[in-house]
């Protein structure tokens, strides 16, 4: 089995292929920080697609020739964990001149392109370098979607192949499909959260917020919901912190402009009070999507945890990642900025769903497709294998 090494790891390993934060037991020496555990969603899923032995992160943020040439000789690769990389603020620290020094191939696992809300992505000149290196490494380069490999196709990286993202293959089930149930057997509902956002993902603030406040509250009047957070640090005081940094959580949420005018009103400080959910563990989200019967809302990793366990999720696309994930998978989605009302019902239908689950199987394909041109030794079977689907709550 292969030693490969990992750029931007997001979380520390145990147990071989398990992810969760760093320092995750001493959850005071980052409780005032935020992080995306979605990115740790990402890694996790990253390793469970790879055959390997051993796992190290490749140092980016400086040079040592001898350190390196010690990596090209005793590691199999290097992959750049899937995330939104292809934007106008990227900072890639020594990357460059790393890469123009390592001599194994550099997978990358499903990166993407963010488009601003208006006029043309502009890049920096180290990302244009950076993702030609990583070309020219490698038989091809995974991207999310099409808008990313129209992107990368501007650039004249031709070698483009699109495979979605690794959290959706966690389970390496060629087969999964999402079945409905009757829509009154739903009882129990997870809504993704992500309140903090800026005027780089979305058109219109005050209709972002107020259609995520407002799908909360719907959520809330019909079904058992849990409030999914994924790192924000009102919302992770108000799921774990002391009483102290419960209510000091509720005072900033006050505090906050947007929030205050657009979002904390009395009901959604109550559920915010008692309903939020967060975790440093990916394994304890999986755990949780598990036992939900729908997964919905604003939040791209989290909503694709559900789908990969067997869950029906619905999309609410508010930027241009959203809506390419949502394309690639062919996943039920609703334009937040569309000005319509979104109705369960009329999304409750299995023909929406059965799209995904053709489409699945096809991106599936891709991906392994791509680790096996690429040369990586990996788990994921061929389509026409049967594995078992994830086990389901049973009401």
């Amino acid at each position: 089995m292969a030693r490969i090494l990992v750029i931007s790891p997001s979380g520390e390993v145990y147990d071989h292929d398990n992810v969760r934060w760093y320092d995750h037991s001493q959850l005071a020496s980052h409780i005032n920080h935020y992080h995306n555990i979605g990115d740790a969603f990402v890694f996790d899923s990253s390793l469970k697609l790879l055959n390997f032995e051993q796992l190290d992160a490749l140092p980016i943020s400086h040079v040592d020739p001898a350190e390196i040439d010690r990596l090209n000789a005793e590691y199999d690769y290097v992959f750049l964990r899937g995330s939104n990389y292809v934007h106008a603020e990227m900072d890639w620290e020594r990357t460059v001149d790393v890469l123009r020094r390592l001599k194994i191939p550099v997978i990358a696992f499903g990166i993407g392109a963010q488009a601003p809300v208006s006029g043309k992505l502009e890049l920096s000149q180290d990302t244009k370098t950076v993702l030609r290196l990583i070309a020219d490494s490698t038989a091809s380069l995974g991207v999310r979607g099409t808008y990313s490999a129209e992107v990368l196709n501007e650039l004249g990286i031709k070698n483009v192949r699109i495979i979605g993202c690794p959290t959706a293959f966690r389970a390496n089930n060629p087969n999964l499909a999402i079945r409905l149930p009757a829509l009154d057997q739903v009882k129990t509902v997870g809504v993704t959260m992500r309140r903090e956002v800026s005027r780089d993902y979305a058109q219109d603030i005050q209709r972002y917020l107020t259609f995520h406040r407002d799908l909360v509250k719907t959520m809330a009047g019909r079904f058992d919901v849990t409030l999914m957070a994924q790192g924000e640090v009102e919302e992770k005081k108000l799921a774990l912190g002391t009483p102290e940094q419960k209510e000091e959580a509720i005072a900033a949420l006050r505090e906050n402009g947007w929030a205050n005018e657009w979002f904390l009103d009395e009901e959604m400080e109550r559920l915010y009070r008692s309903r939020m959910f967060y975790s440093d563990v990916v394994a304890e989200y999986q755990q949780l999507v598990r036992g939900l019967d729908l997964v919905l809302g604003y939040r791209l990793h989290g909503n694709l945890m559900a789908l990969a366990n067997g869950t029906p999720s619905i999309y609410f696309t508010y930027d241009s990642r959203t809506v390419e994930f949502a394309e690639t998978f062919k996943i039920p989605s609703f334009d937040v900025f569309s000005g319509q009302e979104f109705r369960l019902e009329e999304y409750w239908e299995q023909a929406r769903f059965d799209r995904f689950n053709a489409n699945y199987t096809q991106v599936y394909g891709a991906m392994r497709d791509f680790l096996v041109e690429n040369r990586v030794d990996n788990k994921m079977l061929g389509q026409a294998a049967t594995a078992a689907e994830p086990e389901r709550k049973v009401a």
